[in-house]
Formats: structure tokens, C-alpha cells, sequence
């Protein structure tokens, strides 16, 4: 039998998998990370925390195309280079994570998603929280995005542009 003859191939487990792909950026300027305040809503995950920008993937999209769709949807800009860093699974969602140096100031970004977008800091990461000037208020990291950021930090940290 060829591997893709069985009804346990890989794509029909993903085609099958009820878990919310999506597909998220690591965006790094000056060893400092962009993230947005996710919005207050109750039904997404993480209302209210710092996370990536990102988002689901829309049917025969794949990780790369939708990551890159999101970005100009949210921020309205996408870096010249998304490279594939990760990929983490728990039981609600798949989220495929790309790295990118964001090469425009924050000014050129306009925020259509979200209650604030900002630069945080390996120390903010590390603390798993930061304050939005927008709102007023110190809000958390979202625990997955936390997590990721803390083992890219300790693996790159040390190439990161400063």
C-alpha cells in the first residue's frame, strides 16, 4: 500500500482536525517585538491580552498565504520576508508561527484589528504583561504567544537586531 492509499494520511488528519488553524508573526524591530491588545470580545480566545498579529486560515489557504493576508488586514503592512519558525498544537487551535524583522516605523502601521499594537520588550515578555497607553491599562500576555516568545528569545535572543 502506498503511504497515501491509508484513510490516516496526514493531509485527511488535517482536513479532519476540528482545531482552528491559524497562522501568526513574530515581527521583531530593534530586539523589541510587535504585538496587539486583542479586543475585549468574550468570544475569542485571549480578549483582551497581547498577542501576534494573525489569524485564522480561510479554506485551501495555506499558512503563508493567510499569514501574510492577516497582516495587511490588521496592520496594513507585511515584511519583504516571513520565514516558518514554528509550529504549536494544543487542543483548540493550530498556530503556525513566522518570523519577520518589521522594517517600517510604528507610525506607518494602521491599526484596524485590536485595541492597541506596540513594541515590547524581552523584559515585558519575560514579566508577561505590558501597559497599552491606549486604553490605560497593564494588560497580560496571552499564554501561548508568551510561551513562544520566551523560547525565541532564549534561542535568538542574541541575534536579535538591537
Amino acid at each position: 500500500m502506498m503511504p497515501n492509499d491509508s484513510n490516516n494520511s496526514s493531509t485527511d488528519n488535517i482536513i479532519q482536525d476540528p482545531r482552528a488553524r491559524v497562522a501568526l508573526a513574530i515581527l521583531c524591530q530593534d530586539g523589541k517585538f510587535l504585538m496587539q491588545l486583542r479586543d475585549d470580545y468574550p468570544h475569542i480566545l485571549y480578549p483582551g491580552h497581547w498577542g501576534f498579529f494573525g489569524g485564522h486560515l480561510e479554506p485551501g489557504e495555506t499558512p503563508e498565504q493567510g499569514v501574510k493576508r492577516e497582516l495587511v488586514e490588521e496592520i496594513g503592512y507585511c515584511p519583504p520576508t516571513l520565514i516558518p519558525y514554528h509550529l504549536q498544537a494544543d487542543s483548540q487551535v493550530i498556530r503556525h508561527v513566522y518570523y519577520g524583522n518589521l522594517e517600517v516605523d510604528l507610525s506607518k502601521l494602521v491599526l484596524t484589528e485590536g485595541m492597541d499594537l506596540d513594541l515590547l520588550t524581552p523584559e515585558d515578555i519575560q514579566r508577561g504583561d505590558r501597559y497599552s497607553t491606549r486604553i490605560g491599562q497593564v494588560r497580560p500576555l496571552g499564554a501561548p504567544h508568551r510561551q513562544i516568545l520566551l523560547e525565541f528569545i532564549e534561542r535568538f535572543g542574541s541575534k536579535l537586531k538591537k
